[in-house]
């Protein structure tokens, strides 16, 4: 009876290290909250001076409006999200957030070099592995071009668009808003994606829209 031999070529130990290693990263899971806000300077009566999508891996689940001050659920994770206890929680933070980022925005208004009314796009991330935090950011767009990036991890601040420096210096020379927002990104975020990822994980493969950030 002929014997197998008991070492292996060097090509079945990496398909070997391949296999474990994807089956590793289905059983740890990586997981990512986006919040992306859009917030006006100026809108019309019965128009929303701040609008709100989430996502959760990428996939829209969550809409929001300071009109109607609602979060819409959107698909299977919508629905069961929407079922929670936490609902009425999500809604009057996104509420808090869209008024703060407002001001914030209206405040360092004279320094932006346009004409007339102005948008501010926000996209808050957050990221879980391993149920931990291993990643938080901000990121700023100025009427559509990306000027600002905050690393919450270890707060550093990283300038795309050179026009945005003095609201860089403005921003960082805040303490207390420096520490908002890392409280909501590595806080609130995270508590959000460590519920939302139970439901997650429970469905079936997604359909939804995705991100264009």
């Amino acid at each position: 009876v002929p014997r197998m031999p008991l070492t292996c070529s060097p090509v079945r130990l990496l398909l070997l290290l391949l296999l474990l290693l994807i089956a590793l990263e289905i059983m740890v899971g990586t997981h990512s909250l986006c919040f992306n806000f859009t917030i006006k300077s100026w809108s019309r009566p019965g128009q929303p001076w701040c609008e709100v999508r989430v996502f959760m891996n990428k996939n829209l689940f969550l809409q929001y409006d300071s009109d109607s001050n609602m979060v819409k659920p959107l698909g299977l994770l919508g629905k069961k999200v929407n079922a929670t206890s936490t609902w009425g929680e999500l809604t009057q933070m996104l509420g808090e957030v869209g008024r703060d980022l407002r001001m914030l925005f209206l405040d360092v208004k004279p320094q932006i070099k346009t004409s007339g009314p102005s948008t501010l796009q926000v996209e808050m991330l957050c990221q879980r592995e391993a149920e931990r935090c291993t990643g938080a950011s901000w990121q700023f767009a100025i009427n559509g071009e990306k000027c600002l990036l905050l690393d919450a991890m270890n707060m550093t601040w990283t300038v795309i668009n050179h026009e945005a420096c003095k609201i860089k210096e403005t921003w960082k020379k805040d303490r207390g808003l420096e520490k908002y927002f890392r409280k909501l990104s590595m806080g609130d975020c995270n508590h959000w994606l460590r519920e939302f990822s139970e439901h997650w994980e429970a469905m079936p493969e997604p359909t939804g829209g995705r991100s264009t950030w």
